[in-house]
């Protein structure tokens, strides 16, 4: 099973937004000193390392650095990030998929428990873009190519369902979906 991140919240931000009968945590960027003055960009940035604050990895000090962010100077600290979740498409994601693979053999062959070896934030492949137009001009032509599509590419997509049933927090959407 996957961890979740608690936030150490040292700047006493975590809070609860209710909208109907949903309640939602949120973090106020208000509580970190600065924060008003930064772009939105940053304050995106601003609200995941108060979410993800461990310290360890993400720290109070990772959040007041941030917190101080000057435009004129010359950046002086990496900002931490962590995703919420990692969208990938395919020519980025089988390769991934490929490498998670490895490492769990190459786990297994070290006497490992190969079932540790998981994406560490949830992620999605989409395989948006694959479906080529063979057929055309009828009411079944999308339905015909996505059989071709799936004929051509049989090894591949019978690899990607088993990356998504053997890895946690890992999906795929597939073409004509």
């Amino acid at each position: 099973m996957k961890e979740t991140v608690v936030s150490a919240n040292s700047f006493d931000a975590r809070s609860t937004l209710r909208v109907g009968d949903e309640s939602y945590e949120i973090f106020k960027l208000d509580k970190v000193e600065g924060s008003a003055r930064l772009p939105y960009s940053l304050k995106v940035l601003l609200e995941n390392l108060l979410r993800t604050e461990d310290g360890a990895n993400i720290t109070a000090d990772h959040i007041r650095a941030l917190g101080n962010w000057d435009s004129q100077a010359q950046p002086a600290q990496e900002i931490q990030f962590t995703p919420a979740r990692v969208i990938m498409q395919d020519f980025t994601g089988v390769p991934c998929v490929v490498d998670l693979a490895t490492m769990r053999e190459a786990v297994k062959e070290l006497g490992g428990d190969p079932a540790k070896i998981n994406p560490l934030a949830p992620a999605e492949l989409v395989i948006d873009h694959s479906v080529i137009a063979d057929k055309f001009g009828t009411a079944d032509a999308f339905g015909q190519n996505v059989e071709l599509e799936y004929g051509r590419n049989k090894e591949r997509y019978q690899f990607l369902r088993w990356g998504q049933t053997a890895f946690d927090e890992f999906k795929v959407v597939p073409p004509g979906t």
